[in-house]
């Protein structure tokens, strides 16, 4: 009822300051004025009005830079994070002086030749030297950036070869959760596929593939060893997903049929980031940064980076995948169906091309 009755205040006040405008424009009609032509006392007030906004504004700013600027970006904790940084602050020196000189002109001139009667403008149609000027500048600059930014992109988007001394792991996305999955000592991730979808096997294993046996998938958090390449596969359910995790500067979409792929090597373990931040509460997450449905804000997961000793002593207490459904007795719920020899190249095949070639 509360927010009824102030609704019904926006819209009646909305209707009075209407009327009351109405009003004005037809007394300055009676008086033979022009109320929204302004006359040379308001030119000049607005002109003198420029340079106080813009010192105003610009005051605005650095206050602005000054009480949140160490909030844009959180401590990079990946290998390329600082290059990612890099080029973000190559591209705030640029467009920084830019934006300054502009706002500077662009005032300076409202100020400078506000309207005066006795003075008329000068005029001309066309000028091939300015059009040249503000194509060609602006067109270096973004190319520039355009070129480095394309080659930052293509060096940590490229797979990981099996001569690199990596790590795998898939993240699965559904709404509203993530799920890792490792591949076993084989070092193979197993097939998957969207019609072994049922119960508890939410990620399609077929467990006819001797290779899945051993994989081990976790939920609530997954780890990472500290100074060792990582590849990830993303895959998604449902919806478009998008993988996230800002510490790390990677982000990349989960879409349902296809497989997508991100490499990174953290850098920094946990326990050093709660130093560097002074947070012993800090904690490194996985979150979905595409609005994937009601409950998107809730679909997070940990991530804990350790030494290598420690995460492989956490990972050999993951019960592997056939261990899981042998405990919980629904195998018969995973088993393909009678069709499976069928010819049927689906993301199954794609993951175990990408990963065991």
């Amino acid at each position: 009822m509360t927010d009824l009755l102030i609704l019904l205040g926006v819209v009646l006040g909305i209707i009075a300051i209407s009327k009351v405008v109405s009003v004005l424009n037809m007394v300055s009609t009676a008086k033979g004025e022009n109320s929204y032509m302004p006359n040379a006392r308001e030119n000049r007030l607005q002109a003198r009005l420029m340079p106080v906004f813009l010192i105003a504004y610009f005051a605005f700013i650095i206050w602005q830079i000054v009480s949140w600027g160490d909030r844009m970006l959180p401590v990079a904790a990946s290998e390329h994070g600082q290059t990612i940084d890099d080029l973000m602050n190559i591209t705030w020196l640029i467009i920084t002086p830019v934006f300054v000189i502009t706002h500077i002109l662009l005032f300076y001139f409202a100020w400078k030749y506000a309207y005066d009667k006795n003075r008329k403008a000068t005029y001309f149609s066309h000028s091939n030297k300015l059009e040249i000027l503000w194509t060609a500048i602006p067109a270096t600059v973004l190319l520039i950036l355009v070129l480095y930014g394309l080659s930052v992109w293509n060096k940590i988007t490229t797979p990981l070869t099996a001569e690199d001394d990596k790590i795998e792991i898939e993240l699965y996305a559904r709404q509203f959760d993530w799920t890792a999955r490792y591949p076993g000592e084989d070092e193979k991730f197993g097939k998957v596929n969207v019609r072994f979808i049922e119960g508890v096997n939410f990620l399609g294993m077929d467990s006819s593939d001797v290779n899945g046996a051993d994989d081990k998938y976790v939920k609530a958090e997954f780890h990472l060893p500290v100074n060792k390449n990582v590849q990830f596969y993303f895959r998604a359910q449902d919806v478009i997903h998008s993988a996230y995790m800002p510490h790390f500067r990677a982000q990349m979409n989960c879409v349902p049929g296809m497989i997508t792929r991100f490499q990174f090597k953290p850098n920094k373990t946990t326990a050093e980031m709660k130093e560097i931040t002074g947070n012993p509460e800090f904690t490194y997450m996985l979150m979905c940064n595409k609005i994937c449905g009601a409950a998107h804000y809730n679909m997070k997961m940990e991530i804990i980076v350790e030494s290598e000793e420690d995460y492989n002593q956490w990972l050999s207490e993951q019960k592997e995948f056939l261990a899981v459904e042998e405990t919980i007795k629904v195998e018969e719920k995973i088993a393909p169906p009678s069709d499976s020899t069928e010819t049927n190249v689906e993301e199954s095949d794609q993951l175990s091309v990408l990963t065991n070639d």
